[in-house]
């Protein structure tokens, strides 16, 4: 990969981890909610984060490897395949346990979009809450490692 591709790569990539930050501020003001209110805005947010992951993946699965072809299960399908290494593709984007943390996230962002008849129950949302501020913990370090490796692979692929 030449160096232009890679700096528009880390570009697009930085860009959304300023995404993921906003929404991760929006949830730490949010999370103490007592009210139905509040509960639903820090629903709405957590909601909010899985989408802005799974806009992540696919700037990741555009630049490598493109779409996914299975659209039946398009969302749990390009979050799987962000834990592979592709050989002589690229390194995995993220682990298993970040994966199952954000599968969680994707569980509950599905109830949230078909969930028009249902109230939020203030438990389950705290599990999930749960999974999101763990996954604050883990995502950049996986992230900045997964760039470091390509950039690796570049310059080796350079020399």
């Amino acid at each position: 990969m030449d160096a232009g591709r890679l700096a528009v790569l880390r570009a697009e990539v930085a860009k959304q981890l300023e995404v993921i930050d906003k929404i991760y501020r929006r949830i730490k003001e949010r999370r103490k909610a007592e009210d139905v209110v509040h509960l639903e805005s820090l629903g709405y947010q957590l909601h909010n984060l899985y989408c802005a992951f799974e806009d992540l993946f696919k700037i990741v699965a555009r630049f490598f490897e493109n779409e996914v072809a299975d659209k039946a299960r398009y969302h749990a399908e390009l979050l799987r395949r962000m834990t592979l290494h592709i050989k002589g593709v690229r390194p995995a984007l993220i682990t298993e346990e970040t994966a199952r943390l954000l599968d969680s996230l994707r569980a509950f962002r599905h109830f949230f979009r078909h969930a028009y008849t249902y109230e939020l129950d203030p438990r389950k949302l705290a599990v999930v809450l749960e999974d999101a501020l763990k996954l604050e913990e883990r995502y950049k370090k996986e992230v900045d490692r997964f760039l470091q490796l390509i950039e690796s692979e570049t310059r080796r692929g350079g020399e």
